[in-house]
């Protein structure tokens, strides 16, 4: 897609929205695990255990990613490309 030259102003990252998921994974995978542990079901106890070090996982990549800054985007002084032309095909007179 071509650019429109509003991208710098109206993007906006997901890593925070991305990161409060994570953060519930965490929560809820923990207090399953412990939950079915309670209940004598190891087997889902160690599955939602793994789930909720996954997304532990995550939350140190986001935090990580966060920490890294924000990657150069181009200024207000930059213009937008140029919409691409689409090619047209030679007419084949026969």
């Amino acid at each position: 897609m071509p650019r429109t030259g509003s991208e710098p102003v109206q993007a906006r990252s997901p890593l925070r929205l991305r990161l409060g998921l994570a953060i519930c994974g965490v929560v809820w995978g923990a207090a399953a695990a412990v939950g079915f542990a309670l209940a004598h079901q190891p087997g889902w106890a160690a599955f939602v255990a793994a789930i909720g070090a996954l997304a532990l996982l995550d939350v140190i990549i986001v935090v990580r990613h966060m920490r890294q800054g924000a990657h150069w985007q181009p200024g207000r002084n930059i213009p937008p490309y140029q919409p691409v032309e689409p090619r047209r095909r030679p007419s084949s007179r026969r």
